[in-house]
């Protein structure tokens, strides 16, 4: 849906990303409508060989939930791209600068983790295998109330 890849094959490196909007004339089969009015937490992508996590975000707009805790009481979904496993086609090439919308990236080799700690807390780890199995990456998102989110 969003990424930061140079490939101008990857459906996520577009602004109109079929998957995001879905059909253009039609503007039918977009997810990332359905996922917002239905108050999804995290939205989990993969095929990219990088992981980057996101802020909130809708229609490539930024919607934390504040300055100091971006990820408590987000405005909007909150994205991972996990397809860091590794392969034989090598790493992802992600764009020279990192866009506004992502909170961190890394080409490493690794694996996410992710605990529910109760109903309202997720805890997101990113595992380097590049760095021995190092955490590079770890947030929380903290939702009081499972709801839509409401800036339709």
């Amino acid at each position: 849906m969003y990424c930061s890849d140079k490939s101008i094959w990857d459906d996520c490196s577009t602004r109109n990303a079929l998957v995001r909007v879905g059909i253009p004339t039609l503007h039918m089969f977009g997810l990332e409508d359905l996922f917002n009015e239905n108050g999804v937490d995290l939205a989990i992508w993969a095929h990219e060989h990088a992981y980057e996590r996101l802020w909130p975000l809708y229609n490539y707009t930024v919607l934390n939930g504040s300055l100091e805790e971006p990820y408590t009481n987000p405005k909007a979904m909150v994205h991972i791209t996990t397809g860091s496993a590794g392969c034989k086609e090598n790493h992802s090439s992600l764009t020279d600068e990192m866009p506004a919308f992502v909170g961190f990236r890394s080409t490493d080799y690794g694996y996410s983790r992710i605990h529910a700690l109760d109903k309202t807390k997720l805890i997101v780890e990113q595992i380097s295998d590049d760095q021995n199995g190092k955490i590079i990456d770890s947030f929380t998102i903290i939702r009081d109330k499972h709801e839509p989110y409401t800036f339709y």
